[in-house]
């Protein structure tokens, strides 16, 4: 039986655990509306008409690129539908998933940019007392 989340059922995840997601490479993404609201447009006649919500959606994320050129980014295909967006997007080799030794002034504030950081975020996702190298985040 599949485990419930807010006493509702949920599908295990289809992250795979052992997978460093702050690696460079090449992923498929799906954002979904909360509550699956239909926020983004509608299909008629088989096309999908994008309202102004929709059209935001679709420009920020062609804007991607700019917004983060430190993380050699590239964007493949993708669709807004009414209530989610489909990507596809490569991640290239950076800062933030590049092995570089690091001290704990890095860890705890320096700033150092090194291996295991969240992009978003700028938050150390390692362990301080692994060889002083941070490790990814699973």
């Amino acid at each position: 039986m599949s485990e419930k989340f807010q006493n509702k059922y949920r599908i295990p995840s289809a992250r795979w655990q052992q997978w460093d997601y702050a690696s460079e490479g090449l992923y498929f993404i799906t954002i979904c509306t909360k509550n699956h609201q239909h926020f983004f447009g509608e299909i008629i006649d088989g096309k999908m008409i994008l309202n102004d919500f929709g059209k935001i959606v679709q420009n920020e994320w062609i804007k991607s690129i700019e917004i983060r050129p430190d993380m050699h980014l590239e964007l493949g295909e993708f669709i807004v539908m009414p209530n989610h967006f489909h990507a596809v997007i490569m991640i290239g080799e950076n800062r933030y998933n590049t092995k570089q030794n690091v001290t704990d002034d890095c860890m705890y504030g320096g700033g150092c940019g090194g291996y295991g950081r969240d992009a978003m975020h700028c938050v150390s996702t390692g362990n301080r007392y692994e060889n002083s190298v941070i490790q990814p985040k699973k």
